[in-house]
């Protein structure tokens, strides 16, 4: 065997050799590349806005206040009869000021009685007809029927009086004119004479009676 013949051999055996070295796992001769397996993409986190303070702002006065009921301007005498019931009980007579009418607030144990509002000369104590000496320039006379202002024990449920100094711009004075034979009686001294109105509230109930200035 000559020189020549040994180097062919050996020739492909190298170029066998060099193509094998580039295979992948599966036993296949085409060279390929090692790719490394790609990521799935983290999406990216939303942006998320600052959000605003939860603040108010004034931009200018509050002006939200509900408006008050307009002064009354009837004249008329009023009356409700409610016989078939048990007595009320009056526990105190409250009074302010309002912008146009000032206010004048029967407070009751009970539910509302019958009453009656009426224009009068001057005030009078009731059974005896005596003259209550409070001066003014027009009365009002409310009596709430069937009524007491004491206890079955005899004790006052309205105290101290029987005139009450209210000082508003109408309403001068009120004034207890008697708690008699189930009838109380409940004297409004006017500055001048101006309508008024009269209404019931319930929870607890009371007789109010507006007048105006």
């Amino acid at each position: 065997m000559d020189g020549t013949r040994v180097a062919i051999p050996f020739i492909a055996l190298m170029l066998l050799t060099a193509c094998g070295q580039g295979g992948d796992a599966e036993g296949s001769s085409s060279p390929s590349a090692s790719v490394a397996p790609s990521r799935p993409e983290t999406p990216p986190k939303p942006t998320k806005s600052p959000e605003a303070p939860q603040t108010t702002q004034s931009t200018g006065p509050v002006t939200s206040k509900t408006p008050g009921p307009s002064p009354p301007t009837s004249t008329q005498e009023v009356q409700v009869d409610r016989q078939s019931m048990d007595p009320a009980l009056v526990r105190r007579v409250r009074y302010a000021g309002h912008p146009g009418f000032d206010r004048v607030v029967i407070d009751l144990s009970g539910a509302v009685p019958g009453y009656s509002v009426r224009w009068a000369k001057s005030l009078v104590q009731d059974g005896s007809g005596d003259p209550i000496p409070v001066k003014g320039g027009a009365y009002l006379q409310v009596s709430l029927r069937p009524a007491n202002a004491h206890t079955d024990s005899g004790d006052l449920t309205w105290t101290g009086g029987p005139v009450f100094r209210a000082g508003l711009a109408n309403v001068t004075d009120v004034v207890r004119t008697g708690d008699f034979e189930g009838v109380v009686g409940v004297g409004i001294v006017l500055d001048h004479r101006a309508g008024f109105r009269v209404f019931e509230q319930k929870q607890p109930a009371r007789l109010v009676v507006d007048v105006a200035h």
